[in-house]
């Protein structure tokens, strides 16, 4: 077994390389262990693309710090973080960062450390843990992480140990919530946080099957990367004397090819060298070219470098202090031209209050902007959007105070994150489905203080039920039902009560559960996967179990649900 002290930037970054791949494989078999039998099994894809968020910013930052480095995972993830499951995900990492945010390599006990500070942080940020979910998988992790590293310093039979227990830890989850043991799944959160771990394990070991698939470019891709580094660097008009590092400096080189070779390449130490000379470094190579890119003030000791290695098939520097001098120049020549022209996004004429909701479909969008939102994010089961979306459709609402409406449950988390990080006062109604949402807008009054208006609308919810039909994508057993693949389910509030083999016939025994002497009106919404003359027969069926509802028929293009319907 190897062993090792220490965890460096380059094994850091080597880990989440790994385990954003993995995650990126098992994606699908993460979202099949949804226990509810419905196209709405995200798990997998909303962790998969929270973790390549954080990717994205640790590979934008130049630092060779692991504490900096994991701060940069945190940010990402939380922008990026779509779904509970990618919040929670969020979460762990948070605490591991604030934990290591001054360090500058990890040991064994800082790992350990790390990992139990990510395994408090992230039970703090949900309301009522629930045992048997990613949370007992975390906790068990980190507890066997600390042990280890109580005894020996090797690093890797820290993560070893890490990684055993979570496992073992995900085998008794069916036995800590009934309902996955029911179904016969572990739970999908502490599969997807399993897979993490086991990437890291096998980054650590030094086993490259867990590199497979991973987000690491080839040269051939090195021009897009340079250009979005480039862009990220010096975007924006900014002062040439507080750029840092002048020379945007690019070399590809032959590797073992030239006169002037002198060393045997080896990534590690062609790296380290150029990280001292700037910043924005990227090194990408395979057997035969190494591509650099890096901002420095010494552009020949790259070239030098470089030749170290192999001779020179390209050779690029740019003088950036010259290029912004170029570009305020012509800014302010375009600004002394130009006729202020009045928008519609000024904040004089923005919204006091924006309503942000989210729902799929042009229908839909169209119904919840005559309710009076005033943004709607498309998303909702399978697409989930995520804490950067919600922030930005506030940001760019230029409103004074903003209510989101998420209309999906799995949705709150990051609504409750982007209401953390937007500077304008935000407030979440807790609408878990379509119909709810739609019935909360009802209850918002534009004089009334945010407060109020919360108030009113959450009280709002529970006034309608809600009822969804959609169809199994597997055989199951589940609340006493024996599912079939393609049969058509009624949820009503979220539990199956109809399975039948026509979507017309779920609609409708569906609605006949849902009404009784109170109800006056039902509200029908069909989706892309129906049509105007099924939700007419539904309509129709409707109005003969009682003559005296109020029918209406809308259509929504909602995905995965054929009809949404509401009784209030």
């Amino acid at each position: 077994m190897l062993q090792t002290k220490e965890i460096t930037n380059r094994e850091f970054i080597k880990m989440i390389e790994a385990a954003s791949a993995f995650l990126d494989q098992n994606a699908e078999f993460i979202n099949s262990l949804n226990v509810f039998p419905v196209p709405d099994g995200d798990t997998g894809t909303n962790m998969s693309l929270s973790l390549d968020s954080g990717l994205k910013y640790v590979n934008e930052s130049s630092s060779t710090k692991v504490g900096e480095l994991a701060e940069a995972l945190a940010k990402g993830l939380l922008m990026g973080a779509r779904g509970n499951s990618g919040v929670i995900l969020s979460q762990i990492f948070r605490g591991f960062s604030k934990d290591v945010a001054d360090k500058e390599t990890l040991s064994a006990t800082d790992l350990a450390d790390a990992f139990a500070a990510g395994a408090q942080t992230a039970y703090k940020a949900v309301m009522k843990p629930t045992e048997g979910t990613v949370l007992t998988v975390v906790r068990e992790a980190a507890k066997a992480a600390r042990k280890t590293a109580a005894r020996e310093d090797d690093i890797v039979a820290v993560m070893d140990a890490t990684y055993k227990a979570a496992d073992a830890a995900l085998q008794t989850t069916p036995d800590l919530l009934p309902v996955l043991k029911q179904v016969g799944v572990v739970d999908s959160g502490g599969q997807g946080l399993t897979f993490v771990f086991q990437a890291f394990d096998d980054v650590l070991n030094g086993r490259e099957t867990a590199q497979k698939g991973a987000h690491q470019p080839n040269p051939t891709e090195m021009d897009e990367m340079v250009d979005a580094e480039h862009h990220r660097s010096v975007q924006g008009k900014i002062n040439p004397d507080d750029i840092v590092y002048g020379y945007c400096t690019e070399i590809m080189v032959r590797i073992g090819k030239g006169k002037q070779v002198d060393q045997k390449f080896d990534y590690d130490t062609f790296y380290d060298y150029l990280a001292k000379l700037g910043d924005s470094l990227l090194v990408v190579n395979d057997d035969e070219i190494v591509k650099v890119h890096v901002h420095t003030e010494h552009p020949g000791k790259v070239i030098a470098w470089g030749q170290k290695f192999g001779d020179l098939a390209k050779v690029k520097v740019d003088n950036m202090r010259l290029q912004q001098e170029t570009i305020i120049e012509k800014d302010d020549e375009d600004a002394a031209k130009a006729t202020p022209v009045a928008t519609a996004e000024t904040p004089a004429e923005a919204p006091e209050t924006a309503i942000i909701t989210i729902a799929a479909g042009q229908g839909m969008q169209t119904l919840f902007e005559s309710l009076g939102a005033t943004t709607v994010i498309s998303g909702g089961q399978t697409m989930n959007p995520s804490t950067q979306d919600i922030v930005d459709a506030i940001n760019d609402s230029h409103a004074k105070q903003a209510i989101i409406v998420p209309n999906n449950g799995n949705i709150f988390l990051a609504a409750e994150q982007a209401v953390k990080v937007v500077d304008i006062p935000a407030v979440i109604v807790h609408s878990k489905t379509i119909s709810q949402g739609m019935t909360a807008l009802l209850g918002f009054e534009p004089d009334h203080t945010l407060e109020e208006n919360q108030s009113a609308m959450e009280d709002n919810l529970s006034t309608v039920k809600s009822g969804e039909v959609t169809h199994a994508i597997r055989d199951t057993q589940i609340d006493g039902f024996d599912i079939k693949k393609g049969n058509f389910m009624g949820l009503i509030d979220g539990k199956i009560a109809i399975v039948t083999d026509n979507v017309e016939e779920a609609a409708i025994q569906m609605v006949n559960k849902m009404i009784d002497d109170d109800s006056e009106i039902v509200t029908i919404i069909y989706g892309a996967d129906t049509n105007q003359e099924t939700a007419q027969h539904v309509e129709a069926a409707v109005e003969e179990l009682d003559d005296e509802l109020e029918v209406e028929v809308h259509e929504g293009d909602q995905p995965v649900y054929p009809f949404v319907i509401s009784v209030e």
